[in-house]
């Protein structure tokens, strides 16, 4: 805490809030948070934190409970935004083993707008019913923690898992430039019109990448494929690379 009684916004660790918010409230931490910031944190009755509840800005508060459960004075609001002016859909076909919860945080530091996991013929994972729910709620719990590391205060949406032919249907009513990533595409960056799109669907392969009707689909369902240089890229790191390249171009970088 500053001598002044406030907050060191520049210090504090931040915490996401799903209830609303409001100057001079009183707050207690979610279960998962109050265990990160009194166990982990070693955080106490009288340390500043950050607070945040998806509905933009944040908040600045002071721990007043720190034992059972967390507390929170709220003391000031920030209006602060640090959503890139890019919207970026990430359409990821699953990859396999936990490769999916590394490229959910990196998508969220980098900017990305929701994450759509999407199972392709070659997919490894295959998840369905309340097996593909649980992941979700956990690729969302890996959201919200990357946001409270970078710094963002809107979620973002971690979509269902859906199929490959479902989501093409789906994307012909989606507002954007809607693009395939792909290696063997003759097309870059540099052939994108120099205008900043209304938002982007980006759509990223699994390990050996979509099957030749998966791509023929996506092509003739307006996607335009584009090529992310001579090398070819990891089904994890594809998606990632692309979102850098976009926020490059016509985001905040």
């Amino acid at each position: 805490m500053n001598e002044d009684g406030g907050y060191n916004s520049s210090m504090a660790p931040r915490f996401f809030c799903p209830q609303a918010l409001a100057t001079g409230g009183l707050y207690a931490l979610p279960e998962a948070a109050a265990h990160h910031a009194t166990r982990v944190l070693r955080l106490g009755t009288g340390d500043s934190v950050l607070l945040f509840d998806g509905r933009g800005g944040e908040y600045g508060g002071r721990i007043e409970q720190a034992g059972p459960g967390v507390r929170v004075r709220i003391l000031a609001h920030d209006a602060v935004e640090r959503e890139p002016p890019l919207a970026i859909v990430l359409a990821q076909a699953l990859p396999a083993g936990e490769r999916m919860d590394w490229l959910v945080q990196k998508a969220v530091e980098l900017g990305v707008a929701a994450i759509v996991p999407v199972e392709s013929s070659r997919c490894v994972v295959r998840l369905a019913g309340e097996r593909a729910e649980r992941r979700r709620r956990h690729w969302e719990a890996i959201a919200v923690g990357a946001c409270e590391q970078c710094g963002r205060n809107r979620i973002p949406e971690v979509r269902p898992v859906v199929a490959l032919g479902d989501f093409l249907a789906q994307s012909r009513n989606l507002a954007g430039m809607r693009l395939l990533l792909d290696p063997r595409s003759q097309q870059g960056l540099h052939a994108l019109a120099p205008e900043l799109p209304a938002a982007v669907v980006l759509l990223a392969g699994p390990e050996g990448g979509f099957a030749d009707e998966e791509r023929a689909a996506a092509l003739a369902g307006g996607f335009r494929a584009l090529r992310l240089g001579p090398r070819v890229l990891r089904a994890e790191t594809a998606g990632m690379a692309a979102t850098a390249a976009l926020l490059a171009r016509w985001g905040d970088y």
